[in-house]
């Protein structure tokens, strides 16, 4: 059975930070490539930051480069997002999302909430 559990979202204020957890279970976690994703209400889902299983390599879209970083602990099956600089736009439910060939799996998603 294959389950990813995203935790750690809630309410921040502009300008704070924030950790978020995936616990991966039910795949081989650490040949996978995994993904955060986003999406705020009546917006499409987007790509946020994702790490090859290398844990050096990694990716982030513009709009978080410099504020967010996303490492995995292969050992745990856990892939985190730290969240710093926070902005009322990063305003979203973030899911957790591994991605091997063709197969792909994803997360019930956290709610990211940033306002004063």
């Amino acid at each position: 059975q294959v389950q990813l559990v995203e935790s750690g979202g809630g309410l921040v204020q502009p300008g704070g930070s924030l950790r978020l957890s995936c616990a991966a279970s039910g795949f081989t976690f650490g040949v996978y490539y995994m993904e955060w994703h986003r999406q705020a209400p009546g917006k499409e889902r987007e790509l946020v930051a994702g790490i090859t299983s290398s844990v050096r390599f990694t990716n982030y879209a513009d709009s978080v480069k410099g504020r967010f970083t996303i490492f995995r602990d292969n050992n745990k099956n856990t892939v985190n997002l730290q969240m710093s600089m926070l902005k009322p736009e990063d305003t979203a439910v973030y899911y957790c999302h591994a991605t091997m060939g063709a197969a792909a799996y994803w997360g019930q998603g956290t709610q990211v909430t940033v306002s004063s």
